[in-house]
């Protein structure tokens, strides 16, 4: 019997709900068959539009929604009640979810038919993702009250898409991405236990979805999604007593590697996620419900429509040109298959012990970061050292230019009208509301927070209300307080020395210089929480012999003044990969200067066009590094020689 295609989908969202609107009906046209919703870093931080914070950040990395008006506008046209939506939102989750049923219900829909997903997995936030707004507990509360209202009013939502694919992405192995998702699933379930009857239970298990990551070694990919089924099939039986096999079922969407896409021959990632797709549908056993591919040329910038289109096209002609869905699993009873996927189960089965042992996700939250940071260290080191060999970067180098990054509109460029225009809708929106059932729905919400009601129906209430993102938001905040993540990164000195011998004289040569160690202050300004990069500058500069100063995600130009006036810093490192280098940078340097610091050297990192890094030069910035800068100890070496310079060294 031929089975059915996956969802098609493409993970899209960007400048404003009417734009991102014309985009996700142009790709439904095209033959997609599933919405993956991208919203932009304040919305998934829970700050409205014209925050402070939200500056420079708006419409960047998807799309901006501070009330139903923007959700309305977003789907307009689109039948709800006919679509499976895919959201991709966490800390907000309770509240993108309520103005979507808001919306939903604006349409005339029956809520009970809506089909879809919000991710809602906020420990793979702490993680990796850096999107958080709370302390883990009541965070946790929020996801399990989504479960709750789900099971009730929308059962065939999935409440929560357990989120592997951003530990890839911050270095897992594949033992560390099964273990540490399984983990995070079963403190989901743990805590939805006393949330719904117990008859109830084994369906709500059913619910629970999760979304993966498929790598380059797409064999052992493979193997690794054949053990998350058996796993989780255990789990369910010997943990949670699901004895109907349906509920036990693995059910996953997933997006194929970001990480390993790259900014040099970048016509070579074309092949490498058609390759990393296969993982996740040649084994019918472990196939994909739903698959999103990134484009080509995410490591320059944000696609255009035609390189989404191309990465649909991939899946249209596996799923239907080929014979694949014709045949059972093509893997079953393979000796080399079977052995590959008992080891993952054993490595994933000793961490999930470990876990256990220290009580569960949550509690070992810092562990899980720490060996994150751990992993994704070895593997740059395996890069920069050629035992891990990637095309285009470390071997085959030369070759020719492509005609694909050529001309002006290789990348898509953000609308630079696009904030502007979302913080006049924004203005009007507030200016039109009516204020005091505005207040009476906050006040309704402010007590279901601190009483322990189920957070979702005034949350829905307040929708309607024309209550903001950001207003949401404050109330949690000032219920539940706000959490900052471990960083994984040890500020003790490190004994992993080997190859660095060279740097190490030089750094032990300037900090005698300088008359004391040399210090390295590394900063995440804005609201981007993507800290992988500079979580490995920081590890690699502290093997080195610098002293570092490295206080995580989510800090203000001021405050990383501040830091830098306060540790006395020799240098300092941005990392920006949101987009917004541009006004964050130019804000961080004024003030820098006007704090009579400018003569500390600054450099920066993240996806940077040409055009970008010149500007940022022309500001004060002594070094500009991309994706492509892969080589740590070259950025160290260019760390040492502008500290070592007469007029730093002297200061």
């Amino acid at each position: 019997m031929t089975d059915r295609p996956w969802l098609f989908r493409t993970y899209a969202g960007h400048s404003t709900a009417k734009a991102s609107n014309a985009l996700y009906r142009g790709n439904l046209a095209k033959g997609q068959t599933g919405l993956s919703v991208a919203f932009d870093l304040p919305t998934q931080t829970g700050y409205d539009s014209d925050h402070e914070l939200a500056q420079g950040e708006v419409g960047k990395v998807g799309v901006p929604v501070c009330h139903l008006g923007d959700m309305r506008m977003l789907f307009a046209d689109i039948p709800l009640d006919q679509m499976n939506t895919s959201m991709t939102i966490n800390a907000t989750a309770p509240w993108l979810l309520s103005l979507y049923i808001a919306a939903a219900q604006e349409q005339g829909a029956d809520i009970s038919a809506l089909q879809g997903t919000v991710q809602n997995d906020i420990i793979k936030e702490y993680l990796s993702r850096g999107t958080y707004i709370c302390p883990p507990a009541p965070s946790l509360r929020m996801i399990t009250d989504i479960a709750a209202y789900t099971r009730e009013f929308l059962p065939k939502w999935n409440p929560m898409n357990v989120c592997s694919y951003h530990l890839q992405e911050a270095g897992a192995t594949p033992e560390e991405e099964l273990a540490f998702a399984l983990a995070t699933a079963t403190a989901v379930l743990d805590d939805l236990k006393g949330k719904v009857p117990a008859e109830h239970f084994p369906q709500m298990v059913g619910r629970i979805s999760f979304f993966v990551n498929a790598g380059i070694r797409f064999v052992t990919e493979l193997c690794k999604m054949r053990a998350f089924v058996a796993l989780w099939d255990e789990i369910c039986r010997e943990r949670y007593g699901v004895e109907d096999a349906k509920y036990r079922r693995f059910r996953y969407g997933v997006q194929v590697n970001s990480l390993g896409l790259t900014e040099q021959q970048p016509e070579n990632n074309v092949y490498r996620i058609l390759i990393e797709m296969l993982a996740v549908t040649l084994s019918k056993n472990a196939r994909a419900r739903a698959v999103q591919l990134p484009a080509w040329n995410e490591a320059l910038g944000l696609p255009r429509p035609w390189d989404q289109q191309w990465s649909l096209r991939m899946q249209q002609i596996l799923a239907y040109e080929t014979d694949l869905l014709e045949f059972d699993d093509l893997f079953d009873g393979n000796p080399a298959i079977d052995r590959k996927v008992q080891a993952l189960m054993d490595g994933a089965r000793a961490e999930l012990a470990t876990i256990d042992g220290m009580g569960g996700a949550v509690e070992a939250i810092a562990y899980m970061k720490g060996r994150l940071v751990e992993s994704n260290a070895a593997r740059i080191r395996g890069i920069e050292t050629g035992a891990t060999t990637v095309v285009g970067v470390n071997k085959w180098e030369s070759g020719e230019p492509s005609p694909l990054t050529a001309g002006d509109d290789a990348i898509m460029v953000s609308d630079p009208a696009a904030e502007a225009d979302q913080l006049d809708r924004l203005a009007k929106w507030k200016a039109a509301r009516d204020p005091k059932a505005v207040e009476a729905a906050l006040t309704a919400l402010r007590k279901a927070a601190q009483d322990g009601t189920n957070i979702m129906p005034p949350s829905i209430d307040a929708a309607r209300a024309g209550v903001t993102t950001g207003e949401w938001a404050d109330v949690v905040r000032a219920a539940f307080g706000q959490y900052r993540a471990p960083t994984g990164v040890s500020h003790a000195p490190s004994n992993r020395t080997e190859n660095l011998d060279d740097i190490r004289a030089r750094v032990d040569a300037v900090s005698a210089k300088l008359g004391r160690r040399l210090k390295f202050l590394v900063g995440k300004p804005g609201l981007d929480g993507h800290s992988n990069g500079a979580e490995q500058i920081a590890t690699r500069a502290r093997d080195c012999g610098m002293d570092i100063a490295y206080e995580g995600i989510r800090l203000t130009p001021d405050e990383l003044v501040r830091a830098a006036q306060d540790d006395e810093a020799h240098v300092i490192g941005l990392s920006i990969l949101s987009g917004s280098h541009i006004p964050l940078i130019e804000s961080f340097m004024l003030k820098l200067q006007a704090a009579g610091l400018g003569h500390i050297p600054v450099i920066a990192g993240g996806i940077i066009p040409d055009e970008d890094a010149l500007r940022l030069q022309k500001m004060g910035v002594a070094r500009v590094y991309t994706p492509k800068d892969f080589r740590l100890n070259r950025i160290m070496e260019d760390i040492v020689t502008l500290v070592d310079r007469p007029e730093v060294a002297a200061l």
